[in-house]
């Protein structure tokens, strides 16, 4: 078998600010924007005006643009990059976790494997995911490649509407290597089995699956994978449990069937499993 792993280092993208009159919020640099701005979940969005100013942590002087759904645009009078973020954001963990990020989370909160920045979360299921593990899967032979997915709002809003088929995933960048395409689609031609490790690398190995063979470079995706879908690449899946109304427990559910998804589950709450993204992981097969 071979197993693929999402490879992207989730920046501090989580900061804090403080308005003219002195009012504290936060931001969620969750899509760079053409220019140098950002596209940021802003924390009491609805009091945030276009054209209001702040101070980032750092000092940045920046500035309310437009909302657009989720998203509201910010620009800054300095470069906000992965640099700047290092120094003065938080790692950004998920709101369920009612805690500050603390200093053993940057490490914590980044796969072994983490290779390049711009991921607004870790890829979680690849947290499981030890030296040890890869030597032993090594050892029997297994390959293993990489793939990488900047995890932002497509991966982690929730569905809203009534009707899945009418909800709309945000756009996400991936990236593949020439050698995991050649690698990945010769597999598939010999009828090995592919394990994908996180739903990221679900969307990657599937949004660029084309012509019977897996497409190298770099794309944006904004593949919704849910029940009926035909899946071309991934043969079984390692995943965390996933919050309720995610795109992520309806790609799982339409990979696995939901009546076994739902077995899973409950067998998961009698037995106290940890859910989410610091809990346990299961494996689809």
């Amino acid at each position: 078998p071979m197993w693929m792993k999402g490879a992207p280092i989730a920046s501090k993208a989580r900061i804090y600010a403080v308005t003219e009159t002195g009012a504290r919020f936060e931001l969620l640099l969750a899509e760079p924007l053409p220019g140098g701005g950002w596209g940021a979940i802003i924390s009491k969005a609805g009091r945030r005006r276009p054209g209001q100013t702040f101070v980032l942590d750092g000092g940045a002087v920046g500035t309310i643009g437009v909302r657009d759904g989720e998203l509201t645009s910010v620009t800054f009078d300095v470069p906000v990059d992965d640099a700047y973020l290092e120094l003065h954001g938080h790692v950004p963990l998920p709101p369920y976790i009612k805690r500050p990020d603390e200093t053993a989370d940057s490490e914590r909160y980044q796969t072994i494997y983490a290779r390049v920045p711009g991921s607004a979360a870790a890829p979680t299921a690849g947290l499981h995911i030890s030296p040890a593990i890869l030597d032993a899967l090594a050892s029997k032979g297994i390959t293993v490649a990489r793939v990488t997915l900047h995890v932002g709002l497509g991966t982690f809003l929730p569905i809203r509407t009534d009707e899945i088929e009418e909800h709309e995933m945000h756009e996400e960048e991936y990236e593949i290597s020439g050698e995991t395409a050649r690698t990945v689609t010769q597999a598939k031609r010999e009828g090995r089995q592919v394990t994908a490790v996180g739903t990221t690398s679900v969307r990657t190995l599937e949004s660029a699956w084309s012509d019977g063979g897996l497409k190298a470079g770099r794309a944006k995706t904004r593949l919704f994978i849910y029940p009926g879908y035909a899946f071309n690449v991934v043969d079984r899946l390692f995943t965390n449990f996933h919050t309720p109304e995610s795109s992520l427990i309806v790609m799982v559910s339409a990979f696995a069937g939901k009546a076994l998804i739902d077995t899973a589950y409950r067998e998961a709450v009698d037995k106290r499993y940890r859910f989410f993204s610091y809990g346990d992981a299961m494996l689809i097969q």
